[in-house]
């Protein structure tokens, strides 16, 4: 499907790449995870305004999300794992890796997340809802 161009917002997209096990100061396995993704990635697409009752319900009747993303048949392969930088521009350093300060926090982390992914034959709709993420 052919989607106008006019029509079109910039975002930003992280792919879930593994989820790597983290270790004490001893070497010992805590646990816990840390998520590792891929750099951000820009892309254009319809995305709706924030999420109204006249909305189709075409993600279910129990699915809570704030805006849709529209995409033509050229879809990069989002899904319920990766992260979006809708309203800010994720900051980047010359490799493409997400910029931290010196406490190894991300400057400017994702602010939606996936909720679901539904595929038609001529387009792919995403649901995604804010998120409030501390560095």
């Amino acid at each position: 499907m052919r989607m106008m161009e006019r029509n079109k917002s910039k975002f930003f997209y992280a792919l879930y790449k593994e989820k790597v096990p983290k270790t004490d100061e001893y070497g010992n396995v805590t646990g816990e995870y840390e998520i590792i993704r891929d750099n951000p990635v820009e892309f254009s697409a319809n995305i709706s305004a924030a999420k109204g009752e006249t909305s189709t319900r075409q993600f279910g009747e129990s699915e809570s999300y704030d805006k849709v993303i529209v995409m033509g048949t050229d879809a990069p392969p989002i899904d319920e794992y990766t992260v979006l930088w809708v309203d800010k521009t994720p900051q980047v350093d010359e490799t493409g890796a997400l910029v931290t300060n010196d406490d190894g926090e991300v400057i400017t982390p994702h602010d939606y997340i996936v909720k679901k992914v539904a595929k038609s034959l001529n387009s792919v709709s995403v649901a995604i809802s804010k998120v409030t993420v501390s560095g």
